[in-house]
């Protein structure tokens, strides 16, 4: 239920993808507060070399994009991905051990290749320092490696945690139980986290809100689309139940998916959840204990280690106070078993094969379609390099991140900045007033890149080389115990919340900034060496997708300070919600899977940030000519190999079920549409490749969204 053990240091922001998303949380952002958005939503689970291998970046043809990749029999409007990328794409085979493949997949292999040069070198060594966070590397990784030692204990680390849920046995000793979950496996109706106060961005709040959902999502238990996913998941619970010895498996497995029906019925939809006014509710423990009676609030965060706290944000309020009810209506036993099935799921990657081969055909296989499991050694790379990401982080930098990448790297941010303040000065929907609000905030952007200002202290953290179970235990306790650490603490600016070694990039809306791990800074997405067009297309687009998103439909709701707070006039807001409305309409219209369209509403934050990033990005590249022409190269126009630049970011396969699972609960458009999407509403796009009426994607002039 919580992704406690692949990767602690990334885990508490990066939502998984696919049917790796199982957490039962939406996943419309990726931390409690909904207040950080990442650019890509990550497979946490799917790390290691498939397909590139080596640690050396790759080349796309001679300036940038490979012309070869295209497939020029296709009209630029009637697919502009398949045009810009259609070679390429029929040549990609999606590796055996991956449910999609494409840019981003490559770029983490790249990434996860030089952690395993960097992991496996560690632990070649015998010179390291006893309690040094290489040595902690080195031993998280051969704790995971020892397949034999795994095997032997089998179940056995679980027998202490199935005992106490054994003893548990009244409705308040489950909810404590569920409260000493928040740093250890197990599962919880409600999912609590310590994250920025979205009204008071100095300091730190307790969030708390939905969780208890052991699929993705509300809809793969209601909606008659995924029935044959839901009687695989209660057969899946059988089996983990048999494996671990409890009492009448199959009825156990009934009464569990009867029960998450009924919480599935309670929960927010994913659009509500994204919807930050309506999920910003300051509530005392006793306002809410009176308001959600049948859960005893008091014992919960109490045994999370919360009882001092007197305020809570709570994101679904209106959910909580059913869920009370069913889990006051719910007979013990039940509840036990759902325990006890929870915590042998969060469990199973560190037991016996037995146990993850379970957990992994399920999750990955049933739900995502991925053919074949990762090998041993990829998940230990995985495991060791998360459990101290920052500590693996500095290592990647020292070996990989030049420092010139972060000096061009400001530089291309300074000129998107002054592309989109630009662009904003020009905007005809929008007054003066709402236009200097809009200003500010840009100039009080904070924009961090490659790596931290300083590292996280890892010298609390024990990890054992003979002890895998206990390291991923002892992992989630410790980055429990941190954020606990920081509640009565001012907010620190300098944390990150992605490791440098992370492919994907973030806008935190608390604090006001955009972040660029090391990991991205590199072909396709930023390339010294490529065309300026390609780069400003690329990683430039990036850029303006995360700048964006400080003023799509939520994060437009802060400030410059990162206040949550209205600071735009009635008419100018109701403006920008019809053009949002429009190109939420757009949306909906692609249907990449028969019967599964997009879902406008769920993308809208994204789909902005695409928009932004293509049009002001476009923007940014033509005030760097300074008034000159753009070159011709191998015949193209610099607007072309702008455009190319952003389609091949997005060049992607997925497997069918993996695709129908990011369309339910992925807040990230399929990437076809993440590159016909934005282009489509761009008038230069039409002239670049000359697209004219009748094409599929054809937009005319008055039917073009522009907000940014």
């Amino acid at each position: 239920m919580k992704k406690l053990f692949a990767g602690v240091a990334a885990a508490a922001l990066l939502a998984p993808a696919a049917a790796l998303a199982h957490d039962g949380h939406d996943h419309a952002c990726i931390d409690e507060a909904c207040t950080v958005f990442e650019l890509f939503q990550t497979p946490a689970a799917q790390g290691g070399a498939s397909g590139w291998q080596g640690t050396d970046a790759p080349r796309y043809g001679a300036w940038g994009f490979d012309l070869a990749g295209r497939d020029t029999s296709v009209d630029p409007g009637d697919s502009f991905f398949r045009y810009a990328n259609g070679a390429a794409l029929d040549q990609l085979t999606i590796p055996s051990d991956r449910t999609s493949y494409g840019s981003f997949a490559l770029l983490r292999e790249l990434s996860d290749n030089r952690m395993k040069k960097l992991v496996t070198d560690l632990a070649a060594r015998t010179d390291l320092a006893a309690g040094s966070d290489e040595q902690k590397i080195a031993d998280a990784y051969r704790a995971f490696i020892d397949q034999a030692r795994v095997d032997q204990l089998d179940a056995q680390p679980l027998a202490p945690y199935l005992a106490a849920i054994r003893a548990a046995d009244s409705h308040e000793k489950i909810a404590a139980y569920m409260g000493q979950t928040q740093g250890r496996a197990g599962g919880s109706f409600f999912g609590t986290g310590i994250t920025i106060d979205q009204k008071n961005p100095t300091r730190y709040a307790v969030t708390t809100g939905q969780s208890g959902l052991g699929m993705p999502n509300r809809d793969y238990y209601l909606d008659a689309r995924f029935a044959d996913k839901k009687q695989k998941y209660q057969a899946y619970i059988e089996q983990m139940l048999t494996y671990i010895g409890w009492t009448d498996p199959a009825a156990s497995a009934a009464a569990i998916v009867a029960l998450e029906d009924r919480i599935a019925e309670a929960h927010w939809t994913p659009i509500e959840n994204r919807n930050r006014d309506k999920t910003y509710n300051p509530y005392s423990i006793q306002t809410l204990a009176a308001e959600a009676p049948g859960f005893d609030w008091a014992g919960y965060f109490n045994a999370a280690g919360l009882g001092a706290v007197d305020r809570v944000i709570v994101r679904q309020n209106t959910a909580m106070p059913k869920m009370a009810a069913i889990f006051a209506e719910t007979p013990v036993a039940t509840l036990q078993a759902w325990q006890a099935f929870h915590t042998t799921d969060d469990a199973a990657p560190m037991l016996s094969q037995r146990f993850s081969d379970a957990q992994w055909a399920f999750h990955s296989r049933d739900l995502a379609g991925q053919p074949e499991q990762r090998s041993r050694e990829k998940r230990a790379i995985s495991f060791a390099e998360g459990a101290l990401g920052e500590a693996a982080g500095r290592l990647y930098v020292a070996e990989y991140f030049p420092a010139e990448s972060k000096a061009k790297m400001e530089e291309l941010v300074a000129n998107l900045r002054t592309a989109l303040s630009h662009r904003i000065d020009n905007l005809t929907w929008m007054g003066v007033e709402t236009k200097a609000a809009a200003q500010e905030k840009l100039r009080k952007f904070t924009v961090k890149i490659g790596y931290p200002n300083k590292w996280r202290d890892y010298s609390a953290l024990e990890i054992q080389a003979d002890d895998l179970f206990g390291n991923s235990q002892r992992m989630g306790q410790f980055q429990w115990n941190y954020r606990l650490s920081r509640l009565d603490q001012p907010v620190d600016k300098d944390e990150w919340g992605m490791t440098p070694q992370t492919v994907n990039a973030y806008y935190n809306s608390a604090n006001n900034e955009i972040v660029f791990p090391a990991a991205i800074l590199q072909p396709p997405f930023f390339d010294p060496d490529a065309d300026p067009a390609v780069n400003y297309g690329g990683i430039g687009g990036v850029i303006g997708h995360e700048i964006g998103h400080g003023f799509d439909d939520q994060g437009s709701k802060s400030d410059g300070d990162g206040v949550l707070r209205n600071w735009w006039t009635e008419q100018d807001k109701a403006n920008f919600e019809s053009l949002t409305k429009r190109l939420g309409a757009q949306y909906d219209q692609f249907e990449p899977v028969p019967g599964h369209p997009v879902q406008g509403g769920l993308t809208m934050g994204e789909n902005i940030g695409d928009a932004a990033g293509t049009a002001v990005g476009l923007e940014a590249y033509h005030l760097s000519l300074k008034g000159q022409p753009a070159p011709v190269i191998d015949g193209t126009t610099g607007d072309q190999r702008f455009f190319y630049g952003w389609a091949q970011v997005w060049q992607s396969k997925y497997r069918h079920d993996a695709l129908i699972n990011q369309i339910a609960t992925d807040p990230h458009s399929p990437a076809e549409f993440r590159v016909i999407g934005p282009v489509r509403n761009i008038d230069a796009w039409y002239d670049a490749f000359g697209v004219k009426p009748g094409t599929k994607y054809y937009l005319s002039p008055e039917e073009r969204v522009r907000i940014w």
